[in-house]
């Protein structure tokens, strides 16, 4: 069935985020599982989410944490088995839950068989599914930077002189997209797990997979002399050739969702990834999410000078911009790439209270688009703080630390940036209960538990009527009250604008109905004309309404009906 109208089946779901690596460990090996979803899917539908995004599971040497796959069409054994995956999807559709995976063809491994093979012989058919160059005077064919630092290139053992490129670490050599073959043995792969039952994929680094044919060296934009692999293999002419046949090919046949990584796609082309005959069925705006760095690969560049009021204007634009081509927005506060969102945009540490995060979870949750949930942002989960740059296992956060220092930053000053946007921050294990290791396993977890985590958990917050955790049961069932869930899922936003610059206020409007949401975001009361009397959600015990006005408490949130 082809898929032409991009508000489909999802424009009423709500998608939770598993990690499955730091989830649940059933088999007490330090490491989440399969096994470990399987016994939360109950948990899960109390969040209101109707389907489950699953960070890869693929077979992986886990160099960047299974996002190098040697092999698409196997699990990793320290996730389970194929089986195991097989009882996920039946136990999902008992619940009436979806699943979605994450689909990562930019590279595989270095591991994956047809790079071996590829290895073999300069005359392999497979070194055509990667992209190989032999340089006349041996030297590296020119000065692209890596994502996660040092250069693009690395030389194949043996073969002095001759080089294969990889965006991100040297594990993960790139996909040559040129070669027709190559793709459709990745659409052959992403069709059979389509027949398997799975609802469709997030798909990672997606505007990466064209790149400058010409390959030419650029100014040098670091003390390393290299530049960003992003300005010669990111959003690159000829992309959209690519993305069409990859839809014709996989999703448009299955009616799948999807939402793509679609890290710097320009306003002017939105219409072609998500307008009603898109790519995809939406993608994700990276511009709210790394609103606090200056780069988004190389954050250890500096922070930015943002405020509530950059948030807010960020934060709407991105909306004006989906609504201009009649797209889809996929709306997120967190992901496994990203710091914890209470440590992240409440910046003062005493503010970063459970009172906070409901605020926050507001402010994006009622959206025009579908809400992600990321595992532990139910509970209001913050960042840690690591002493040494030993205790990350980031890839990414490594580098950063290295790249800091190379640019002149001290250890200590390295080490804060690291600390405060490392991937790791969101890949500690998810809180269950507040025991030794969170409930998460009864061995040492593969990566330390989070150190500020006190109340902090499934099991404390279950019991707790006013907890994060049933804030966002709240408003999941707020969202498919029969009143309200079309003004939800179809309703115009319209900023409210008459506000102080720290209240995040809009409306959503269909027909007769109308809701306003108010969210003040600073550590101070805000007052504000009137917007009516009948509160439908408030993330506080009271709330100062008078014929005058109304006065915001610190961190207030409310939904007004009208």
């Amino acid at each position: 069935m082809e898929n032409t109208n991009n508000k489909h089946w999802w424009n009423k779901d709500v998608i939770y985020q598993i990690y499955p690596r730091s989830f649940q460990d059933t088999n007490n090996d330090g490491i989440g599982d399969l096994q470990g979803i399987i016994a939360h899917l109950d948990y899960i539908k109390t969040l209101g989410a109707t389907t489950i995004w699953i960070s890869p599971v693929y077979k992986s040497p886990m160099v960047d944490m299974g996002y190098d796959i040697s092999d698409y069409q196997d699990i990793d054994p320290q996730f389970g088995t194929m089986e195991d995956f097989d009882k996920l999807l039946r136990e999902a559709k008992k619940r009436n839950l979806k699943i979605i995976m994450d689909l990562v063809v930019n590279h595989t491994s270095d591991q994956h068989e047809w790079f071996k093979k590829a290895l073999e012989s300069p005359t392999s058919p497979y070194r055509d599914y990667y992209i190989f160059k032999t340089t006349k005077d041996g030297k590296k064919p020119n000065n692209w930077r890596s994502i996660f630092g040092g250069s693009t290139w690395t030389e194949v053992k043996n073969e002095p002189g001759t080089y294969y490129f990889h965006t991100f670490a040297p594990q993960q050599p790139d996909l040559n997209w040129e070669n027709p073959i190559l793709r459709k043995q990745i659409y052959k792969m992403i069709n059979w797990w389509l027949e398997k039952g799975i609802a469709g994929f997030r798909i990672d680094a997606i505007t990466h997979l064209k790149k400058d044919l010409d390959w030419a060296s650029i100014p040098a934009d670091g003390n390393d002399g290299l530049a960003a692999v992003v300005k010669k293999g990111q959003n690159r002419p000829g992309l959209d050739l690519f993305l069409d046949e990859l839809k014709r090919e996989t999703f448009d046949k299955y009616n799948a969702l999807t939402v793509g990584e679609a890290y710097g796609v320009p306003e002017k082309d939105l219409e072609k990834y998500i307008g009603p005959d898109g790519y995809f069925s939406m993608i994700f705006d990276f511009s709210y999410m790394n609103i606090e760095v200056k780069s988004a690969d190389e954050w250890y560049r500096g922070k930015t000078d943002w405020n509530i009021k950059t948030l807010k204007t960020t934060l709407f634009n991105s909306q004006r911009a989906v609504k201009r081509v009649n797209g889809w927005s996929a709306n997120v506060l967190e992901n496994h790439d990203q710091p914890r969102v209470l440590s992240k945009l409440i910046k003062n540490s005493a503010d970063q209270t459970p009172t906070a995060a409901k605020a926050l979870a507001t402010m994006y949750y009622f959206l025009p688009g579908t809400p992600f949930i990321y595992q532990g942002q139910e509970l209001g989960m913050k960042n840690f703080e690591r002493k040494s740059i030993n205790e990350f296992n980031d890839v990414s956060s490594i580098n950063n630390y290295k790249m800091a220092l190379s640019e002149g930053y001290s250890q200590a000053e390295a080490l804060k940036i690291v600390n405060s946007k490392s991937r790791d921050n969101a890949r500690t294990p998810m809180q269950w209960t507040d025991e030794k290791f969170g409930g998460f396993s009864q061995a040492i977890p593969w990566l330390k538990m989070g150190n500020d985590r006190k109340g902090i958990n499934v099991k404390v917050e279950n019991q707790n009527s006013d907890s994060v955790l049933n804030y966002y049961r709240k408003m999941s069932q707020l969202r498919k009250k029969e009143e309200f869930q079309s003004v939800f899922a179809d309703g115009e936003l319209l900023e409210v604008k008459d506000v102080p610059s720290t209240v995040i206020a809009y409306e959503r409007v269909l027909t007769d109905s109308k809701i306003t949401v108010l969210v003040n975001l600073s550590n101070e009361k805000q007052s504000l004309r009137n917007f009516g009397q009948n509160i439908v959600l408030n993330n506080q015990q009271h709330v100062q309404i008078s014929k005058n006005g109304l006065t915001l408490l610190p961190y207030q949130a409310l939904l007004l009906e009208n």
